[in-house]
């Protein structure tokens, strides 16, 4: 009896290990894997309740980790902060795997909770997580890049400028940071993707978030292969700054359609 129990045992564990991809991908040639960096605050990083699906794995669809090593894009794919959850860098992953079936995409989560962009250029520092958030990109992009080629670049941030101090800056500060992105990234021709900040009716915005939200626009349309992405009918999960979970993947799909609009062209 014995014997038997312990025969079915292997063969549960056969079945189960059977079911899921193999313990680390293998991946692609590097024109065939497809890069996409994602940076900014919280909710780039993603704040929302993490379900049973969110950690699937899905065979083209990679995330760098935490380890600087590849492996299957689960949520959370950020880790600023414990309180990671569901972002919109998954289900961005997952659309643009779905139209283009001949490539496997790789993410590389950079975004830190509550970063200020006046973090985001060299030396910055972050005092929260005690990080420096642009030089710990560079040095996660210097390793990543060599597997695959950079796409696009994700970007979500300007709640921790929405206040008289900083947004008269931020639309000098944004360009800058693009401009030095394409310089230090060789990523001239890459496509990048501004997310409009939270729209919630319960915190209506004051003329702070105004000005974020025109900087942020106006950038959009005067530089070229930069695009700005509604965040109209998205739902906060409670606390009237980060979104839901559910919104969370919403983005990730129009994220996603942007992006695939403008790479067929």
């Amino acid at each position: 009896m014995k014997h038997l129990f312990a025969f079915v045992l292997i063969c549960s564990a056969t079945f189960a290990v059977a079911d899921e991809p193999a313990s680390r991908p293998q991946l692609p040639e590097k024109e065939n894997f497809h890069l996409f960096l994602l940076i900014g605050q919280s909710n780039m990083a993603g704040r929302g309740t993490v379900e049973p699906s969110d950690k699937e794995a899905h065979p083209r669809v990679l995330a760098f980790t935490k380890a600087n090593e590849w492996d299957y894009a689960r949520d959370p794919l950020h880790f600023d902060k414990p309180i990671a959850g569901v972002g919109l860098g998954r289900t961005f992953g997952l659309e643009v795997a779905k139209a283009q079936p001949d490539v496997t995409i790789g993410l590389i989560p950079c975004a830190v909770g509550g970063s200020s962009i006046t973090s985001w250029v060299p030396g910055g520092y972050h005092d929260q997580t005690k990080s420096h958030p642009y030089d710990d990109m560079l040095k996660r992009c210097e390793i990543a890049l060599k597997a695959g080629t950079l796409k696009g670049i994700l970007w979500h941030q300007g709640e921790g400028d929405s206040n008289p101090k900083r947004a008269p800056q931020y639309e000098q500060r944004l360009n800058e940071l693009i401009s030095r992105l394409r310089e230090e990234l060789d990523a001239d021709d890459v496509p990048f993707f501004v997310g409009q900040l939270g729209q919630f009716e319960e915190r209506p915005w004051n003329e702070h978030k105004k000005q974020v939200d025109t900087a942020q626009q106006n950038i959009a349309k005067e530089q070229p292969l930069v695009f700005f992405i509604s965040s109209d009918d998205l739902g906060h999960r409670g606390d009237e700054v980060h979104f839901n979970a559910e919104a969370y993947r919403e983005f990730g799909r129009r994220y996603a359609e942007q992006y695939l609009e403008q790479a067929s062209k």
